[in-house]
């Protein structure tokens, strides 16, 4: 993937700061920082030969959803490690909500997202590229190659369901 070695340098600070962002609602004694995270996702990314980069947007995109993937693995095994009392929680960029402070947990979200995107495939991206790429709404329908409005439509039908996932007496808590 030789698209990846080009477009790192240009979306690097993005993705660490991305990165940071994420890792903020971890508890202190995470042992991923920023950095290794990115970096991880890129040699994730630079490991699969069948991938075409579209642009900037498009490798950006898939950073973060290679970001999502390590951050998940990570939450699954400190829960297996301490039964449970190694939960990750991740603040939602666009106010989910489901509870008081902002924050949920980043496996119940992952599950939620596995299941919206089952649901529909379109809207789990729209809610995973809002979500986990920071992606603006122009950013998103050039990458999917629909209209804005198409893209707010699925955001906000997304959001809701997510909500109604995530609050405490959704499916997904």
């Amino acid at each position: 993937m030789d698209d990846a070695a080009r477009l790192l340098p240009l979306v690097y600070d993005e993705l660490r700061a991305l990165a940071a962002h994420y890792l903020r609602g971890e508890k202190s004694g995470c042992t991923l920082q920023p950095t290794a995270l990115v970096h991880e996702a890129y040699l994730r990314l630079a490991a699969h030969d069948r991938i075409r980069v579209q642009g900037k947007t498009h490798f950006f995109a898939l950073a973060a959803i290679q970001m999502r993937r390590i951050l998940v693995e990570h939450a699954r095994a400190v829960a297996t490690k301490k039964r449970g009392g190694g939960a990750h929680r991740v603040t939602l960029s666009d106010d989910i909500g489901g509870t008081s402070n902002g924050f949920v947990e980043l496996l119940a979200l992952d599950e939620a997202l596995t299941r919206l995107s089952q649901r529909n495939g379109r809207r789990g991206r729209v809610a995973e590229m809002r979500l986990f790429s920071g992606m603006l709404v122009n950013e998103i329908a050039e990458h999917l190659q629909v209209s804005e409005r198409t893209v707010k439509e699925d955001w906000r039908v997304a959001r809701a369901w997510l909500m109604k996932e995530l609050s405490p007496g959704g499916a997904a808590l």
